[in-house]
C-alpha cells in the first residue's frame, strides 16, 4: 500500500461528499488524532531526567560502541 495514493484516494472521495454525518465524523477523527497525547507527555520526571544524562554523556563523548557494550555483557547474553 502506498500511503500517498491512498491519502490522494480519500482527498479525492471526500472532496465529493455531501453527507454532512459523514464530514461530521471524520472532523471528530481529526480533532482526536490532532489532540491525542504524545508519547513523551506520559513520561515520569525520572524517566526524563534519565534521558537528559544520556544526551548529555552523549554530548560529552562518554559513550561506548555496540562491539564494547557486546564484549562487557555477552556472558549476560
Amino acid at each position: 500500500m502506498n500511503i500517498q495514493t491512498e491519502k490522494l484516494g480519500l482527498i479525492e472521495w471526500i472532496s465529493k461528499l455531501n453527507d454532512a454525518t459523514v464530514i461530521q465524523k471524520l472532523k471528530k477523527i481529526k480533532e482526536d488524532y490532532t489532540h491525542s497525547e504524545d508519547w513523551g507527555d506520559s513520561l515520569k520526571k525520572e524517566e526524563l531526567e534519565s534521558i537528559q544524562r544520556g544526551l548529555k554523556d552523549l554530548e560529552e563523548g562518554r559513550i561506548h560502541t555496540h562491539e564494547t557494550a557486546r564484549k562487557v555483557y555477552e556472558k549476560y547474553l
